[in-house]
Order: structure tokens, then sequence, then C-alpha cells
């Protein structure tokens, strides 16, 4: 079946209620694709086929017999940072080869309860640490986005949605991180929804390079349990999808209190999906000034500018805000995010599941360290490295402590600011996508790519990317709003407000 892939899941959704396609067809159409083109891609580090066309067949006869949950029989990728029962998890690290959990995380569990159908395994940064999808011991993921030779490439808005001024690609191009393979999947249409997880922006991010929407909850609105931990202050699971509805659905499934874990919110769901009016009208939106940072892209500067434009268009009224501590946000990031990843990969020793390295003769201390050493890649062990130096005696205060006070001077600045406005309007990135190999070599280049989503991540509010126009190089540019804590509702309606306003249309070439 043809055609089928490039639907929204609102659409896939309709199509299968009113019989157009099966929940097979649809399994088979995308593992059509998967197959096709996973190997220039490489979104996809395992593929579930006989595991999908069951989910789909269960899901087909539920819907002849008019039951079925709220994604009855929609294809899911799932970033392989998500226990999945008896499906291999790997983090994208070698050290959790041969991993086949005997559980299931609360989150994927959820959406197999709604009716998800598991496509496969969706490839990212190992333990989620990169910016670009680089660092994944199944090798790097290809965005299907490509820059164009064309200057006549034109700003996305109010119906100009025209791509065919674009011309011939040139180099390849990193789909950003950690959650890579799952927005890359979704942009090349091998999957209409895609789990990913953002501890410092690793949703957002790459919703923004692959022209997509993806949007990172309240921390504690979806359980962490069965995730594989990386900065456990930090994690939170979001979708990413085509569209502000697709992710508004997706989060009233994946959302809810779970006993397993402690920092998940006795909080009632709303029907996120049913918040979508678009109406702004009277909304008070944040402009930070802080975000305007000194040789910040024109062309970012233009779509931030035109994204406050549309809402003040719209009937929402555009203000001027402060946030002062956003410049330390980044260095605290770093520090917190690397003391959490040090103790929670410490339970990777060889002993219990994946990787064992060194001889019967070793002893245990010696397996450790072969097995760590030959296990993790190089930017884990620098992030083991770090995160244990800032807890050390001696360090530990002038360090780890400092950057805790400065995480609750940030989510202070936030919670002032929220009693002004009801959203706050940014950029989602400092860049577009960047060619494989551009920025790799410097580190902290490649750190400053989380520049505007770490202040959200540390207050732990919740944030959403969605594509706010092209550069002049035809690749997509992210607008971020950022909204109270849990007040996703809200969030979400300013961004499909948004959305509808600047009507964003283009797609990759070769899709």
């Amino acid at each position: 079946m043809t055609g089928v892939t490039t639907l929204s899941l609102a659409a896939m959704r309709e199509g299968l209620r009113a019989r157009k396609f099966s929940a097979v067809d649809l399994a088979e159409a995308h593992l059509a694709e998967i197959e096709k083109t996973n190997a220039h891609y490489n979104a996809f580090i395992t593929i579930t086929r006989d595991k999908a066309l069951d989910m789909a067949a269960a899901s087909d006869a539920k819907l002849a017999k008019g039951q079925g949950g709220l994604i009855e029989g929609i294809p899911v990728g799932v970033k392989d940072l998500f226990c999945t029962k008896d499906v291999l998890t790997t983090a994208a690290s070698h050290i959790l080869d041969g991993f086949k959990p005997p559980y299931e995380s609360t989150v994927t569990q959820k959406i197999w309860d709604a009716g998800g159908v598991m496509l496969g395994k969706l490839n990212m940064d190992e333990f989620a640490m990169g910016s670009a999808n680089l660092t994944s011991y199944y090798g790097l993921v290809v965005s299907p986005w490509q820059k164009v030779q064309s200057a006549e490439c034109r700003v996305q808005s109010k119906g100009e949605n025209d791509n065919s001024a674009l011309s011939t690609p040139n180099s390849a191009l990193v789909p950003g991180g950690s959650s890579g393979g799952s927005a890359a999947a979704v942009a090349a249409n091998l999957c209409p929804v895609a789990l990913g997880t953002d501890t410092g922006g690793s949703i957002r991010q790459p919703a923004s390079f692959c022209g997509i929407v993806g949007i990172k909850p309240t921390y504690g609105r979806c359980s962490r349990w069965g995730i594989v931990a990386f900065a456990s202050s930090l994690d939170q699971a979001g979708p990413i999808a085509r569209n502000v509805r697709d992710c508004a659905i997706m989060l009233s499934v994946m959302c809810g209190h779970d006993a397993k874990d402690s920092t998940s919110m006795k909080l009632a769901v709303p029907d996120f999906a049913a918040a979508l009016s678009g109406n702004v009208k009277g909304k008070k939106i944040g402009i930070p000034k802080e975000y305007r940072v000194d040789g910040m892209d024109a062309e970012i500067l233009a779509m931030w500018d035109r994204g406050a434009t549309l809402l003040r268009e719209a009937g929402a009224e555009i203000v001027d805000i402060s946030l002062p501590h956003t410049k330390y946000a980044l260095p605290a990031y770093y520090i917190v995010a690397p003391a959490e990843c040090s103790s929670n990969l410490a339970r990777y020793d060889g002993i219990r599941f994946g990787l064992r390295a060194g001889d019967a003769g070793d002893s245990l201390t010696a397996m450790y360290e072969k097995t760590r050493a030959a296990g993790f890649g190089q930017e884990v062990k620098k992030r083991i490295l770090i995160g244990t130096y800032v807890l050390s005696a001696g360090y530990y205060d002038a360090y780890y402590k400092k950057a805790q006070r400065v995480r609750w001077l940030i989510a202070e600045d936030f919670r002032k600011a929220f009693e002004k406005v009801d959203a706050i309007l940014t950029p989602t990135a400092p860049s577009a996508a960047f060619a494989i190999g551009e920025k790799n070599i410097d580190p902290i280049t490649m750190y400053l790519n989380d520049v505007f989503t770490v202040p959200t991540s540390l207050a732990g509010l919740p944030g959403i990317s969605i594509p706010g126009a092209l550069n002049k190089d035809g690749l997509p540019l992210g607008l971020q709003l950022i909204g109270k804590a849990f007040d996703e509702e809200t969030v979400l309606n300013v961004a499909y407000g948004l959305e509808q306003a600047i009507n964003f249309k283009t797609i990759p070439l070769g899709v």
C-alpha cells in the first residue's frame, strides 16, 4: 500500500476506524520503508518485523469488533533507551550487548496497552550523551534533510510551502541528538511517531534539526521506570511526531502516575488533544532578553521575531521578560548531569548483564576495568570522569553543590517569569543541522547546541519545539515554547496556534 506512510497519526487513526486500510497494511508499509532506507539513515538498531505484524493483526481483530485503544494499530518507533521485554535494548552502547530485558518500561507498556504497534528500536547517542547522534556504538544516524545549493529557499509562513526552488543536495547532515534516530525516522516517514527522551534538549533539538515536533513534558509527568538512566533528576520521556496534534495524542497515552517511580506525580492526565483550539487571544507570551546571545544567527533571530509577530497578530500579548541566570545553565548542567551519570553507570560492571571482557584468570577489579574500558565509548567515559571528579572529596562543595544552587536560581527565574506570562517563546537551537564531522572535534561547540533547551530541563518545565522556518540552505529552524510546570495544555495549544500560522509543510529532499 502506497502513500500511507506520509499520513499523520491522527489521519492514520481515522483511516483505520473507517476501514480504509488495516493495521497490518500500515505495519507492512512502514516496515518496507524501513528495510529500504535503513542502510542509509541507520535510524533503527533493531527492526521487530514479526512482533510488529503480530501486534498489528491483534489490533485489526480489536478494531473489527469496534474496540481498541487510543492509538490502536498505529506504528511506533522506540528509542533504544526504553526497556522492551525480550527485545534487544542497548542504549546504543557496546556494554549492553545482548541485553534483552525480562520486563517492559512503564511508558512503552502504556503505548502497547493503548494499541501501539512496535516497529523496532531506534538509534541514539550512547546512553543519551550527545547532541548529534554521532556517539552510538551502532554507527551515526544520517538526517533525511540535506543542504541545498540554491539561495532561493524561502521561509515558510502563511501558505509559502512550495519547495520546488530547492536544487542539488550536498554533504550529509546530523539529525541532532540524543534522540536522533527517533527524529530521523519520523522525518523520513519510517514511523508516524517515535518515543524519545530529553535530559538537556534531546527531544527538542533533534526535532528542530529535522523539521518536526517534539515535546518534553514536565519532569514527573511520565514514568522513568524501565528507561535506562543517564541523569535521573533530568531524564524525561516524550513523543516526537510530525505535528502538534499527534504529539498531544501520544502524550495522553504516555503520561500518568507510576508507583514504581518515586518521581512520578499523582495527577490526572488531561485529554491534551482536546485542548488544541489554537486560540491564543489574551495569552501573555514572554520573550527572554538573555536568549539573544552575542553572534546569534540572523536567520534564527528573524524566525524568532516572526513567531512573536504571528502570536501578536493572533491576539496574544508579547511581554519582554528576564531570566538572569540563563548564562549559568550550561555550566551547571555539565556538572549535574555527568555527576548523576557517573553514579548511574556504575552498575555496568560485566557481572549482571551485557558485555563481559577479560580472561578467566582476571581478578574482579581487572574484569571491571576491562569491561568498562571496552564497553563504553569516549563521550561516555569523559562524562563519567567529569562526574566522578565533581563528586569526589574536596570538590563536591566547590562544584556539585554550587551547581545545584545555580539550578535552584534558574528555576526561581522561571517561577517569577510565569507570574507575568502564560508561556515563553525562544529559539530551540542556535543553528540549523550541521554536516557530519563539522563540530564533533570541539566538545565545547557541541555542548553549546543545548544552550536554549538546558534551562528548561534544569527547571523541570515542559517545552516543545515546532518548525519555524527554513534557512538560506533549505534547512529547518525550530521555535521553542516553554510552559509552567504541568501546564502542557497551554504549551501545546499555543504551539498549535503558532503551527497553524506558520503553516510549515516543506519535507526533506528525497523523502
